[in-house]
C-alpha cells in the first residue's frame, strides 16, 4: 500500500478497520508500515474508531469489538466503511435495474451508494425508506432543474415512505409497513446488518425488521447488496431467509469458505469489482 500518503482519512481508517476485522487485530507499527504513514497518524486514525465504537484499542494496536446484536451503527459511523467495495457493488447491482421498472430501495450506505449508480437509468419509479436515497434523486433533480431545463427527461419518479426515523436514517413502523404492502415491485435492493447461513437476513431494529419483511413480500425478485463485512453477523432480529433472495451481490473481499458455503445454497452470488481469473478458488 505504498501510495497510501494521499489517501484521506476517512478511507485510512476504512483500510485499517478491514484490517483489523480480517485479521482479528494489528499493531502500530504494522499499520505503520503497511499504510506508509507515521505512528502518529496511526494511533489518531485507531482513537477515533474507538471513539465510533468500531475497534477496542490495546496495548500497542486494536482489536475488534463484539458488538451486542441490538447496537445499531448511525449512517455517518458507517458511510466511510468500505467505501470502494460499496461502489464496486452498486454499479454491479444498478445493472439489474431495467429502465421503465419500478423497484424498491431499502436503507444503508450500500443502497446510498446504489442510488448514485440509478440515477442514469431511465424512467425508473423508485420506492424507497431512506432518507438518504431519496435526496440523491431530489437533489439530482434539483441540480438540473437550476441550470433551467427541469429535471432531465427519464429521471426517476421517487415515492419516500413515512415512518419513524431510525439512527440510520431509514424509515419504519406501520406507516411504511402499511405504504410498502399495497405496493409491487419488480426488484427490490435491499442493504443489510448482517448475513448468516443460519439467520439469514438480519437487523438489530425490530422496527426496521418489520418493514424489510414487507418489502420482501413485495418484490418478484430481491436484490441483497452486502459488503463482506456483513457475513457472519447476526443481528437482533431476522427477517428473511436465503431462500427468500434471488441474488447476493457482495465484493472481493468475500472468503473463499463463504463462497463454498453459498455455493449450496439457492441465490446467486455476484462478486463485485473482481477479474475473471479471480474467481476460480
Amino acid at each position: 500500500m505504498s501510495d497510501n500518503q494521499n489517501l484521506l482519512a476517512e478511507q485510512r481508517r476504512a483500510l485499517i478497520l478491514d484490517e483489523v476485522r480480517r485479521r482479528g487485530g494489528v499493531r502500530v507499527n504494522e499499520l505503520t508500515r503497511k499504510l506508509n504513514v507515521s505512528d502518529m497518524t496511526v494511533r489518531r486514525d485507531l482513537d477515533a474508531l474507538a471513539r465510533q465504537g468500531m475497534v477496542e484499542k490495546v496495548h500497542g494496536g486494536a482489536v475488534p469489538v463484539s458488538e451486542p446484536s441490538a447496537h445499531e451503527p448511525g449512517f455517518e459511523a458507517k458511510s466511510g466503511l468500505e467505501l470502494s467495495a460499496k461502489e464496486d457493488i452498486a454499479k454491479a447491482a444498478a445493472e439489474m435495474a431495467a429502465p421503465g421498472s419500478a423497484i424498491a430501495l431499502a436503507g444503508g450506505t450500500t443502497a446510498f451508494a446504489l442510488a448514485q449508480q440509478l440515477l442514469e437509468v431511465p424512467d425508473l419509479t423508485v420506492v424507497t425508506n431512506s432518507v438518504r436515497v431519496a435526496d440523491v434523486f431530489y437533489t439530482a433533480q434539483r441540480a438540473a432543474a437550476s441550470g433551467g431545463t427541469g429535471p432531465r427527461a427519464g429521471a426517476a419518479t421517487v415515492v419516500l415512505t413515512g415512518g419513524v426515523r431510525t439512527p440510520s436514517d431509514t424509515l419504519v413502523g406501520p406507516v411504511a409497513d402499511a405504504a410498502i404492502r399495497s405496493l409491487h415491485f419488480d426488484v427490490l435492493f435491499l442493504g443489510v446488518h448482517g448475513i448468516s447461513v443460519e439467520a439469514g437476513l438480519s437487523t438489530p431494529n425490530l422496527a426496521e425488521a418489520e418493514t424489510n419483511r414487507h418489502f420482501v413480500r413485495s418484490a418478484r425478485r430481491v436484490v441483497v447488496v452486502a459488503d463482506h463485512t456483513k457475513w457472519g453477523t447476526v443481528g437482533l432480529s431476522s427477517f428473511a431467509t436465503l431462500d427468500e433472495v434471488d441474488v447476493l451481490v457482495t465484493d472481493a473481499g468475500i472468503p473463499a469458505q463463504t463462497r463454498a458455503e453459498f455455493a449450496e445454497l439457492p441465490p446467486e452470488l455476484v462478486v463485485a469489482g473482481e477479474q475473471p481469473d479471480d474467481a476460480d478458488i
